[in-house]
């Protein structure tokens, strides 16, 4: 196989960067890109000269491989339809919305004998394959993941939306099962959560901590890590990492050595490359359904604990209603308010 024939499907923010590269890269031709909205899909296809379709199904057959990059609860029925036509894939994280359903595309492809990766774009950030060289048995690992709200990506709660990157990239350090976790959250201004925190065990006895939300003012992703030797942080935004180790008794500060990269770039080159060359790609379908297992349960444990400040808050009104809620310190003289003062 020389020149690879692609498509993107959804060409918003993303899907058009995803549309740019291909359109930059040696061996690749972007045959067309998709969009349920034509007058995008046409300035997209005009700006990177392919051609526009509003349908999957109007899709040339000579297309060998597909960016998907649509919202989250359509990657299932789009990714299905398209393997159907016998093309490999690229699907943006998460892979599905559900556990049956990314249990699906995995069965759909291993019978058709298709090459399905999943973009979990951070395992391509230059600064995480630097981290990866000097990663041995982590024991602490720390991650914040910040963002300023927008619509786009909230068909899903913050933890499918976003933590899931974190997620995905702890699984990979660790590489130890997951043992326990425990999670809360807030629903603040879409349908499910915008902020959420994570406390995940693993046998290894490794512990992660991850708080991650799209309501901040400003976007902050860091990574720290924590293991005998050394303690590594990492700024994801600012391609800047620190390693501090323990030397003859005493700390010494280095830069962690980080390469120059686009990690978008590198994650559709890693994608072709394992398309031309028939082999499994960097980032297997099946790393994203464990990532998708334990967001899974996460979101679940955010949900209980929203439920359950739910029922507290319903309490309380109806306590306050009644006239049965006592509060510390209200009428009965602390605070100088049951004397007159």
């Amino acid at each position: 196989m020389d020149t690879i024939k692609v498509a993107v499907v959804g060409v918003g923010h993303l899907g058009s960067r995803h549309a740019r590269i291909y359109s930059e890269l040696d061996r690749v031709e972007l045959v067309g890109v998709v969009d349920s909205d034509p007058d995008r899909a046409g300035e997209v296809g005009r700006e990177y000269g392919c051609r526009a379709f509003r349908r999957v199904e109007d899709l040339p057959g000579e297309v060998e491989a597909v960016s998907v990059v649509v919202p989250t609860d359509r990657h299932h029925q789009v990714a299905a339809a398209l393997m159907e036509r016998g093309c490999h894939l690229l699907v943006e994280k998460p892979i599905t919305d559900s556990i049956p359903t990314a249990r699906e595309l995995l069965r759909q492809a291993e019978k058709n004998g298709l090459l399905l990766q999943v973009g979990h774009v951070e395992r391509f950030n230059p600064g995480i394959l630097a981290l990866e060289k000097i990663i041995k048995e982590p024991r602490f690992i720390e991650c914040h993941r910040n963002a300023p709200f927008q619509p786009r990506g909230t068909e899903v709660g913050v933890v499918l939306d976003l933590m899931i990157h974190d997620l995905d990239i702890i699984l990979h350090l660790v590489a130890s099962p997951v043992e326990s976790l425990e999670a809360v959250g807030a629903t603040v201004l879409s349908g499910h959560e915008d902020i959420a925190n994570a406390r995940i065990k693993f046998k290894s006895g490794c512990i992660a901590n991850i708080t991650t939300s799209r309501i901040s003012p400003g976007k902050l992703r860091k990574i720290r890590v924590f293991q005998d030797d050394a303690y590594i942080s990492l700024d994801y935004m600012g391609r800047a990492g620190k390693v501090f180790r323990k030397t003859g008794g005493r700390i010494e500060a280095g830069e962690l050595a980080i390469r120059d990269g686009e990690p978008l770039k590198l994650e559709l080159e890693s994608f072709l490359e394992a398309v031309r060359l028939g082999g499994k790609p960097q980032v297997a379908a099946e790393d994203s359904l464990a990532a998708l297992r334990v967001a899974v349960e996460v979101t679940r444990e955010v949900e209980k604990c929203e439920k359950k400040l739910q029922k507290l808050r319903e309490k309380s009104a109806g306590e306050l209603e009644g006239g049965q809620l006592e509060i510390p310190g209200i009428g009965n003289g602390e605070w100088g308010m049951g004397n007159g003062e």
